[in-house]
């Protein structure tokens, strides 16, 4: 399992639940860029190690606010442990840990399903997450509730997959394939005037 080498950054970002979403970054950025992801989608995780990254800094940057829309319906077949991620992820907010662990999760994307035991895991590489209420809540599926509002939050966008990229409503970096690519992306963004 790897941390991200933005790490130390990650650690200062604000998120809060609004609805269906999870806000990360500064309420007073100048763009809200939204990103639709499924903790067990193999293109969200490439998207998040490259076009992902890049959007995180331009929020440490103060650039962007940053949606995540967690979509959860690769468990669909109730096999690949989406939710269960989700409901992790959900849970990371309230112990003020979401970036980190999102970044964490992503990276350490398994070739079968996310378990309890192994999100857990994955929260031990991301310092003061680990506790009572954070391991009750995975152990618990505390937010699976939502999780479903999260899912119908992704659907009603009208995308029929991930990961996607919106800004002002409008995909971005999907069809020239720049959100795979972290310098690529930075250029779309830019050309959309979003960063420096």
């Amino acid at each position: 399992m790897r941390t991200s080498p933005i790490a130390d950054r990650l650690a200062k970002l604000p998120a809060v639940v609004d609805g269906a979403k999870v806000v990360v970054g500064r309420p007073g950025a100048p763009r809200t860029v939204q990103v639709l992801v499924d903790p067990r989608c193999g293109a969200c995780a490439k998207f998040e190690a490259e076009g992902g990254e890049t959007l995180l800094k331009l929020a440490d940057e103060g650039e962007v606010r940053i949606e995540y829309l967690l979509a959860s319906f690769l468990d669909r077949g109730g096999v690949s442990g989406s939710v269960k991620a989700v409901n992790a992820l959900r849970a990371s907010v309230d112990a003020g840990k979401f970036a980190e662990y999102h970044a964490a999760v992503f990276a350490s994307q398994p070739k079968g399903r996310f378990t309890d035991e192994l999100l857990l895991r994955i929260a031990e590489r991301v310092p003061g997450l680990r506790g009572e209420a954070f391991d009750r809540a995975v152990a618990e599926g505390t937010h699976t509730g939502w999780v479903a509002g999260a899912e119908k939050g992704f659907e009603a966008t009208g995308m029929q997959g991930t990961p996607a990229v919106l800004l002002d409503g409008k995909p971005v970096g999907a069809k020239d394939g720049s959100m795979f690519d972290a310098a690529g992306f930075a250029r779309t963004l830019k050309d959309a005037g979003v960063g420096a």
